[in-house]
């Protein structure tokens, strides 16, 4: 590989890990969101909180002028979390192929365990994706 080539200069290798975490506010709850009646923490905040602790992980280890960006989620939500808890989610890296990058991540909160997912994240050219984003602007 050419030194100029970005694969090149990528720090990634499995095993690579990263967290995320928050406290659960009235505005991460289900009702708030849009994902449901009763006051625990939602689910589509949940998978935010995954995709965060994944970009955590691998965020320092991407070449100049590199981004990833989520393509793929299957997110088990096992258990409620309530207001004022705080939620925690660890990501690893556990494989790569070529630009695509795949995560196990668990999650719990200061209770219990409450979900896991296996996540995909792909390494994008972050210029060429926005230029490619800016045709679609209206």
């Amino acid at each position: 590989m050419a030194p100029s080539d970005p694969e090149a200069t990528r720090s990634l290798a499995i095993g690579l890990a990263g967290e995320a975490s928050t406290l659960v506010t009235d505005d991460l709850t289900a009702p708030a969101v849009g994902s449901g009646t009763i006051a625990v923490y939602a689910t589509p905040a949940l998978a935010a909180l995954m995709e965060q602790a994944a970009v955590a992980a691998i965020e320092s280890h991407l070449a100049a002028g590199e981004a990833s960006v989520g393509v793929h989620l299957d997110l088990s939500h096992t258990a409620a979390t309530p207001p004022g808890r705080t939620v925690s989610a660890t990501a690893t890296l556990t494989e790569i192929d070529g630009r695509k990058l795949t995560f196990e991540i668990t999650a719990r909160d200061d209770v219990e365990p409450i979900g896991k997912a296996t996540h995909t994240r792909v390494v994008v050219d972050l210029a060429r994706f926005l230029n490619k984003l800016a045709g679609k602007r209206l």
